[in-house]
């Protein structure tokens, strides 16, 4: 079911992208977004879209991994299953647009539209916070309560063209649990 149509102007499209805790530590081998040094061994941090990430740095990795309060977090489709609906109540009580949402075992992607200039980091915090509430009222109830990892990435989408490619990047994520699009619907589920 669709939720009711945002009337209001949305003036300003982000691309959110965060992981669920402990799938993408600090040092990994895949690269990371943090503080790291470069090149020339000055510490910088990386965290440009399309731009390189961190390189890998097994002692961090490590470090992390010992410092973890929970176990990994991998989502499931019934967690899938009850994460859309939250976003699509949030964004629709926050008067923001969800105009796509990728649930992976490991991340999600969102395109949320807005209207005025609301923080990217409220935006990305409101849906982060439902989406922990609706993961804990499903069960079971993680002790420490966390979901995801800290922060994410939050790209403004300047032009029609970029919303439209941030929409195809997740209508073409690989291993989805859930796509959704507010064009299409429910574009694929494991279901």
């Amino acid at each position: 079911m669709q939720p009711a149509i945002n009337l209001l102007p949305i003036e300003r499209y982000w691309f959110l992208t965060w992981t669920t805790y402990g799938s993408w530590l600090p040092g990994d081998k895949r690269g990371f977004v943090g503080l790291a040094p470069d090149e020339s061994g000055r510490l910088v941090m990386h965290n440009i879209p399309r731009t390189p990430l961190a390189p890998p740095r097994p002692g961090l990795k490590q470090s992390a991994e010992e410092r973890m309060k929970s176990d990994v977090v991998f989502l499931n489709i019934d967690q899938a299953e009850v994460l859309l609906p939250q976003f699509q109540e949030t964004t629709q009580h926050r008067r923001w647009l969800l105009a796509a949402l990728a649930i992976m075992q490991t991340h999600l992607h969102l395109v949320v539209g807005v209207t005025g200039d609301p923080d990217p980091d409220k935006i990305l915090g409101d849906l982060k916070a439902y989406g922990s509430r609706s993961l804990n009222r499903l069960g079971p109830h993680r002790e420490d309560d966390t979901w995801w990892t800290t922060g994410g990435s939050k790209q403004k989408l300047a032009s029609s063209e970029a919303v439209d490619a941030a929409v195809n990047y997740i209508r073409q994520q690989p291993n989805p649990l859930l796509i959704w699009t507010r064009d299409d619907g429910i574009v694929f589920s494991t279901r």
